[in-house]
């Protein structure tokens, strides 16, 4: 057998650069990287042929250097995200502060279901020096290190405490990754002296490899059961989720809607899979809903689920469907087909979609058309409603000043705070014109995702929407965007502090406390000055005064290739549905059963009579 002598960490990036997709690119198109101790000599090294020697032979393996662990691997994921889940980036660090400062985006990676290869350093197999530098000792188990962390965040967790362990581990890692069921982030814990031992490998295994995607078909059972259930219903509705656009099933997904007369309601994940213009679109489901889309789901004897997780802002912390309606689940995974006692199909959303349609025939329901065109008209007046001279404009009218500027390649896209819940009711994109990271939610997402997203979609404009309290806790990859070049545009709301959990802390029945500037125990505000901030790292920065000024920006923000970042103040004031009437459902936020502040208990006590109230509405299944 003939073989080839390298270092472990040569043979990983050996071995990554010839794993490739069905199109001809590579599945791993490449790896972020943060060198310390626990990496820099090692993969470090294996990195530096792999760009710029014979490692990788005419196609080299590229590295990108971050600004901050966390905030590379958004990147990463947003890539993945981007990319439909065809092609995914590795990131590595150090050991300790390095590695588990990783931790929370492979927490996001996993509640996404997104690929991403998370290559931590990891402490001496020998043992010999320990304890090292940055080193977690565990008293009763040796075994123990810091990048334990990572085993409830990601799908498959490995050590490498041999070279020859690559050989399985690798190929374990990107089954996972490229398995549209359990797909998500994967971690190779790489210690360190590991990394730098030699090993003579087997030459076949460095051949190209191809990673086809599956579409496993529906049981017929199922198939059958669930296609019994559409035709007996008079009232159904359809919840669209991301799986949709993982699968490629957007047209499908469309073509069965318009055919069979059965409306479509969003989840963040789900939206733009359908233009919002599209006839059977009817908007965001759930707390942060549109009142078309919730109203089809009340009224519905039948909810169809495809490819959504059926997360608590979808189903209104379980009170948006009635109590004797009937739920499907379509789901590429057995856990999430099941949730809610939903009669499960397990499929891949194309296939069953196309095998549906074909067993229910000429069937077709009655949508409300005119509840959908009287809620975009509601929407329209509210986005286009103007400012007056002397107030703030509020989200909905940034929202609506940026959406008559777009055009068909404007992807606009965030990750927490109040502007998910306003974009989801309120933006209007084409298809794929929508990128939200809301299954965790994760302040700090925003900057670096849209990075990752630009690179993933170099056609298309990317438009990032991001609060002042998102910005102050991540910013530092629009260095990295300077730096390579990547084109994007950052519209930065400045409410002057954490304006959308302040809103939710008084409607909960408390009074504003340690979320805006001016309710914290300091003796001064912060004046944040955010334009020469982003300017200080090299991004075009610019304040706009008005609405007008901040189309203007935008406008003027396509010809450059740096990112350009827009300061606009707006109200901490109103919600993001404020004046929509019939928009949202309930959302359930434990209240305090006793207690209240000082001199007004009573307002707790009124927010924990409507809480019981709702509660009482749960629809209580598995």
């Amino acid at each position: 057998m003939a073989t080839i002598r390298l270092t472990a960490a040569q043979a990983m990036v050996k071995w990554l650069s010839v794993q490739m997709t069905p199109e001809g690119g590579r599945f791993i198109e490449g790896m972020w990287a943060i060198f310390g101790h626990g990496n820099v000599a090692g993969l470090g090294e294996a990195l530096q042929q792999g760009q710029h020697g014979s490692l990788c032979g005419n196609a080299p393996f590229p590295t990108w250097r971050g600004q901050n662990e966390q905030t590379m691997a958004h990147a990463a994921i947003a890539f993945a995200k981007g990319r439909a889940r065809r092609q995914a980036h590795a990131v590595t660090s150090s050991i300790g502060p390095g590695a588990t400062n990783m931790v929370t985006a492979a927490a996001l990676a996993h509640v996404n279901r997104l690929p991403v290869l998370f290559v931590p350093g990891d402490v001496f197999a020998s043992r010999r020096p320990d304890p090292v530098l940055q080193q977690i000792e565990d008293f009763d188990d040796a075994t123990v290190s810091a990048n334990d962390c990572f085993r409830p965040v990601v799908r498959y967790y490995d050590r490498i405490q041999r070279p020859e362990q690559l050989l399985t581990a690798l190929p374990r890692a990107l089954r996972v990754m490229t398995d549209p069921a359990d797909c998500g982030p994967v971690c190779l814990a790489f210690c360190q002296d590991v990394q730098a031992e030699a090993f003579d490998w087997p030459e076949a295994f460095f051949a190209p490899k191809v990673w086809h995607i599956r579409r496993p078909e529906p049981d017929l059972r199922e198939l059958e059961e669930v296609a019994a259930l559409i035709r007996g219903a008079a009232r159904p509705a359809i919840i669209c989720g991301g799986g949709v656009i993982y699968s490629g099933a957007e047209a499908t997904l469309g073509d069965f809607a318009t055919r069979h007369g059965i409306p479509v309601a969003e989840t963040q994940a789900g939206k733009s899979a359908l233009a919002q213009a599209h006839e059977m679109n009817f908007g965001a489901a759930g707390v942060d809903g549109s009142a078309a889309a919730n109203a089809a789901l009340r009224a519905a004897d039948l909810v169809i689920g495809v490819g959504t997780r059926l997360q608590d802002f979808t189903t209104g912390s379980r009170t948006l469907f009635a109590p004797e309606a009937r739920l499907v689940s379509v789901n590429i995974h057995g856990y999430d087909a099941a949730k809610h006692g939903a009669t499960a199909l397990v499929a891949d959303a194309k296939v069953a979609l196309e095998r549906l349609s074909g067993l229910i025939g000429d069937y077709r329901a009655r949508p409300d058309a005119a509840a959908r065109m009287a809620w975009l008209s509601a929407v329209d007046a509210k986005c286009q409603t103007p400012a007056q001279p002397d107030d703030l404009p509020t989200d909905a009218q940034v929202i609506g000043a940026v959406q008559a500027v777009s055009t068909e390649a404007t992807i606009a896209m965030c990750a927490a705070g109040t502007m998910p819940g306003a974009l989801k009711l309120l933006w209007q994109p084409s298809q794929g014109g929508y990128h939200m990271e809301y299954g965790y939610s994760c302040m700090g997402y925003e900057i670096a995702g849209a990075m990752g997203l630009k690179l993933a979609c170099p056609d298309r404009e990317v438009i990032c929407f991001v609060g002042d309290g998102s910005y102050m806790m991540a910013n530092a990859e629009l260095a990295t965007a300077v730096m390579r070049r990547i084109p994007f545009t950052v519209v930065l709301t400045d409410n002057r502090g954490y304006g959308c959990i302040n809103r939710l802390q008084q409607a909960s029945g408390g009074v504003e406390f340690n979320n805006l500037y001016k309710d914290c125990t300091v003796e001064a505000q912060p004046e944040i000055d955010y334009v020469a901030h982003a300017a200080s790292m090299g991004a075009h920065a610019v304040k706009a005064g008005s609405l007008p000024a901040l189309q203007e920006a935008i406008r003027a923000a396509r010809g450059r290739m740096t990112p350009t970042v827009i300061v606009i103040d707006t109200t901490a004031v109103p919600g993001p549905g404020a004046g929509l009437e019939g928009a949202g459902q309930w959302w359930d936020v434990a209240v305090p059963e006793t207690g209240g502040p000082d001199g007004t208990p009573d307002r707790l006590a009124r927010a924990y009579a409507r809480y019981i109230e709702q509660a009482a509405t749960v629809r209580l299944t598995n």
